[in-house]
Formats: C-alpha cells, sequence, structure tokens
C-alpha cells in the first residue's frame, strides 16, 4: 500500500488591484472621476503583475543576489556588480509604468503623487525592494529641481524621468559612514579643488544604489567648519564614457538581515569627480527635499508589505484546515487577521494623505496652514508605519505556523525586508526627535490638532463620532505632556520623543480612518471602515506617559545598581 501524505496547498494571489479593497475605496473618494479613468488601467495592469508574473518571478528568484567582481580575467579593477534577473526586469517596469515619472510629468496636476504611489504601493512587494533606487532617485529629482542648477538639471533630470528603459537612469544617495548614518554631521569625506575639478576622498560605509549612474553625497570642501553646516552636496557619476568608475573602489556588498538583493556596498572614493549641487556649505540642509520623499517611500513600503502579508494570510485561511475547520472560521485566527487588518488600514489613510500634501504642494495647491503640517508628517509617518511594518509582518508569519519559518515559501522575505523600514532614513527615535524638532520651530503641531478635528467632524455615526473624540482626546494629551517636559529640560522631552511622536501618529491615523469610513457608509453603504477604525482604536492610541523617572530607566538601560530609600 502506497503512502499518500497530506500536502497543503500555498496561498495564491489574485490581481493586486482588483483585490484591494482599502486602495480602490480611497482613489474613488479622492481622485476626480476623470482622473481615476484615466489612471485606472495601468493600475490594474500593474496589479495583475504584481500578484502574478512578478509574484512568481520573485519565489523563482529567491536565492539569486548581487555578485560583486573586484577583478576581470586579466587582473584589472572593474568592482562590477550584477544584479539579480528580477531586478533587471523591474527596473524595466519602472520606467515603463513611470514609477518615478509620474509625478514630474503634470498630467494631473495635484493628484500626480496620488498616482505615482498607488502604482508603487502595488508593485513594491513583489519587487525584492527595488523602490530602494526608485526612492532615490524620486528625491535627487526634486532635489536637483529645487536646486536652481540648470547645468545639472538639464544633464541629469531628462534621465531621472524618463520613460524609457535605455535611457532611465537610477541614483544613489551616500552619506552614510563608519562615523554613523543618523550623525551625518560627523562625516569625514573631503572635497577638494584640484585644477578646476572638486574631487572626493573619503569612505562611505553604506551605500544603497551602487549600481547607478549617478548619486548625491556629502563632503566637507576643505577648510570648512566641523558639522553639518560645514557639508556640501555633491553630483556624482559613477562611470566615465568608457563605463569605468571614476576613482571609486568598491570593497564589498554589505551582508545584511534583509533587502538582500539591493546592492548595499562599502566604497572608498580617492578622488572621485564631482559636482556641487548648490553652495559649499549646509549640505544637510540641502539634502532635507531628498529625505522627505524617500522617507514617504519608506512609509508607502511599509503599507505594501503589511497589505502584501495580509493578502497571503487571508487566502491561506481559506486553505488551510486545522481542529475541525478552516482557519478563516477559527474565532482566534480571525480576531488576530482583524487586528492586522485595523493597523494597516489605519497605516495606509496616514501614509497617502501625506502623499497628498505632498501631490498639492507641488502642484502649489497647498493651504498655507498645512504647510508645516506636511514638513512634520514625513518624520510621524515614517516612524509611525515603520513600527507598524514589523509587527504586521512577524503576525503574518505566525499565521503560517512552521510554514511561515521556512525560507523556500518566500514569507519570511516579509519580516526581513520590513525590518530595515524603522532603520533607513532615520530610526524611530531620531525621527521622533526630528518631529520635536519642527513642532518647537514651527506650528505643524496646532496645523496637525486641526486636521484631527477636520477629520473627526466629519462623522455622523454616532461610533465613529466617539473614535474622532478619542483621537483628539490622545492629541490633547500629548499637547500637555509637551508643555510640561518643556518646563522639566531637553532629558525629559527627549525621554518621551518616541512615546510623542506614536501617539501623534496613530491619533491622526485613527481620525483619516475614521473620515474615509464615514464615507464608504455614506457612499459604498460598506462598514469595514467602521470596523477598522474601531478595532485600531481599541490598540491603543495614547501611549503618552506623564513622568518617566530618569534614575529608573537608566539603571534599566545600563543594568546599574539603584539604590532605593
Amino acid at each position: 500500500m502506497n503512502f499518500q501524505p497530506f500536502n497543503q496547498s500555498p496561498p495564491e494571489l489574485g490581481n493586486q488591484y482588483d483585490e484591494d479593497r482599502v486602495l480602490r475605496s480611497y482613489l474613488r473618494r479622492t481622485l476626480p472621476q476623470e482622473v481615476l479613468q484615466a489612471i485606472e488601467p495601468a493600475l490594474h495592469e500593474m496589479g495583475a503583475l504584481s500578484g502574478g508574473e512578478l509574484y512568481r518571478l520573485q519565489l523563482a528568484d529567491r536565492l539569486n543576489e548581487p555578485v560583486l567582481t573586484n577583478w576581470d580575467a586579466w587582473g584589472n579593477r572593474i568592482d562590477q556588480i550584477e544584479v539579480s534577473p528580477l531586478w533587471q526586469w523591474a527596473e524595466k517596469l519602472a520606467a515603463e509604468f513611470g514609477l518615478v515619472a509620474a509625478a514630474y510629468e503634470g498630467k494631473y496636476g495635484r493628484f500626480d503623487r496620488i498616482h505615482q504611489f498607488a502604482l508603487t504601493y502595488l508593485f513594491h512587494p513583489s519587487s525584492d525592494v527595488y523602490t530602494c533606487p526608485l526612492a532615490m532617485t524620486d528625491g535627487a529629482t526634486r532635489t536637483l529641481l529645487n536646486s536652481g542648477n540648470q547645468p545639472l538639471i538639464d544633464r541629469a533630470i531628462p534621465h531621472l524621468t524618463s520613460r524609457d528603459p535605455a535611457a532611465f537612469w537610477t541614483s544613489g544617495q551616500w552619506m552614510t559612514e563608519s562615523t554613523g548614518g543618523s550623525d551625518v554631521g560627523l562625516s569625514e569625506t573631503v572635497a577638494r579643488l584640484e585644477d578646476g575639478v572638486w574631487r572626493l576622498y573619503g569612505r562611505k560605509w553604506f551605500t544603497s544604489a551602487t549600481t547607478s549612474p549617478m548619486t548625491l553625497t556629502l563632503a566637507r570642501p576643505e577648510g570648512n567648519a566641523p558639522g553639518g553646516k560645514g557639508l556640501a552636496l555633491f553630483y556624482v557619476e559613477l562611470r566615465d564614457a568608457a563605463g569605468t568608475l571614476q576613482n571609486i573602489t568598491v570593497h564589498r556588498l554589505k551582508d545584511k538581515l534583509g533587502t538582500r538583493k539591493v546592492p548595499t556596498a562599502e566604497l572608498t572614493l580617492n578622488g572621485t569627480p564631482a559636482i556641487p549641487v548648490q553652495e559649499l556649505a549646509n549640505g544637510v540642509r540641502n539634502i532635507v527635499p531628498m529625505l522627505h520623499l524617500t522617507r514617504t517611500w519608506n512609509a508607502i513600503s511599509a503599507v505594501a508589505f503589511m497589505r502584501r502579508g495580509l493578502a497571503l494570510a487571508r487566502d491561506y485561511a481559506q486553505r488551510r484546515h486545522a481542529f475541525g475547520a478552516m482557519l478563516a472560521r477559527k474565532p482566534l485566527h480571525v480576531d488576530t487577521l482583524a487586528q492586522m487588518q485595523a493597523e494597516f488600514e489605519a497605516a495606509f489613510h496616514l501614509t497617502f494623505f501625506l502623499v497628498n500634501l505632498i501631490g498639492r504642494e507641488e502642484s502649489g495647491d497647498l493651504p498655507a496652514e498645512q504647510a508645516d503640517l506636511l514638513r512634520l508628517l514625513t518624520s510621524l509617518a515614517k516612524l509611525t508605519t515603520g513600527k507598524q511594518g514589523v509587527v504586521v509582518a512577524s503576525e503574518v508569519l505566525e499565521a503560517f505556523g512552521g510554514a511561515g519559518y521556512v525560507e523556500d515559501t518566500g514569507l519570511p522575505l516579509l519580516l526581513r525586508d520590513s525590518q530595515v523600514l524603522p532603520i533607513w532614513e532615520g530610526t524611530t527615535n531620531v525621527l521622533s526627535l526630528d518631529a520635536l524638532r519642527a513642532i518647537s520651530k514651527d506650528e505643524s503641531l496646532e496645523a496637525l490638532k486641526d486636521q484631527v478635528n477636520r477629520s473627526a467632524a466629519a462623522a455622523q455615526d454616532g461610533r465613529l463620532q466617539a473614535m474622532g473624540a478619542l483621537a483628539k482626546t490622545a492629541v490633547s494629551h500629548a499637547e500637555r505632556w509637551l508643555r510640561h517636559a518643556m518646563q522639566q529640560g531637553v532629558p525629559a522631552l527627549e525621554a518621551g520623543a518616541r512615546r510623542f511622536g506614536l501617539t501623534l501618529g496613530r491619533a491622526l491615523s485613527l481620525a483619516l480612518l475614521v473620515e474615509q469610513a464615514q464615507w464608504s457608509l455614506e457612499h459604498e453603504g460598506d462598514g469595514r471602515s467602521l470596523a477598522a477604525a474601531l478595532r485600531f482604536a481599541q490598540t491603543g492610541i495614547d501611549y503618552i506617559v506623564e513622568d518617566i523617572d530618569a534614575d529608573m530607566a537608566r539603571a534599566l538601560a545600563n543594568d546599574e545598581p539603584l539604590p532605593l530609600a
């Protein structure tokens, strides 16, 4: 008798646009009908690729990682990096779908950014994080356009915004050195003017787009003061006309926990020719437009990963039979998936609210009172969604049991790649401090309060009104804490900055979800967004702790003795 073991069928994906209620509902609410009709064919096509051919190639391409070849057969130093087959196709798709270009073509005015990021959101989970160079390309495009440096604009922008794969360029962003990634003012790279050409000397410890034709990087012109103000922003083309690296030595590719398809390298600049983008100082300030956009791409990536994990877990729950029923009918499993869905929906609306603000600013349609809010939200959305993305990815793996821990299912990739999101472009702590600095300089906290109030005021359903009130209460509590901490001094402010930032981010997420839920009730007759708002509110919105005992915190952090009276 032949034994026939049971084999569990794997989860499957359908068209990721057609099956995404949250995205489609948001676009119906936000976009004019003629704009939605114009962009929907591309969204449908990208959804089919993301859940079909591109996803299947991602699974098949799992073991292919970038390869660095330092020397050719005849002893010549070449430092050639070969990326995976998926990445090669992803580059072509990114150009053809205009994942950068769509934001700069002006077809739909203030809705260009929503168009761009809706496509990106669908593309990202099946791209093996090809969105990393795309994020830096978008940031470089905006930075160069803002700089007013016409020769560089004429040279680079046609490539960065091209839909022709043969002409399309991606850009790097080289800031991180051995001295650190967050405190870039400690950069050791030096810029020297030699025979009328600026040349860069130094080691970049972490460069995430070493295969890109160009990069923006920071260096300190000789004689400049220390710190961030003494750095200058430079434009670099990596290779000359013959395809040879321009005095750049690539030492190794980084062996990372996740984003392993991204060819992140450690390299040395040995007199690399460079062009100042703006003045020979204030480089950190001048690269801020890039950081704002890359942080937005980070939030989009977090939301997209959450959505992908849920799509797989939900399909699997319909296939997996255990303890007498499908998982989709087991109350505890249902409860777990519901929690994940609520976190995702809240993160989605926070992120696309930020995207909408960016589009309005770039088209000159952003009210003055919301300009400060936009600057604050690039930090708040990134820090809030980055933490959510890791938690949801971990729950997704657990929803599959042992299969979630097996590499060739493709599932562990979700968690490993999600873990970069709270780290890249500013950790949660660094962005929390950035948020405090922003609030101290402008009216962004007042603008956030006003937005929470407006979104909450949209609620007509009594349950949603209660959720809107909860969001307003959390923001008021955060504001009271801020006033109290400011009286206590900088240590108290810094110690509570993460709780403060997360409270603001989650409170605004809840208010935006309330607004969407009310619209969905009225225009779609659907209560699922309402259910998400109620469930998200139950998870905890207000993270404020009134008084943090600094001595106790120090003793716990450093495992030091703590004498008690």
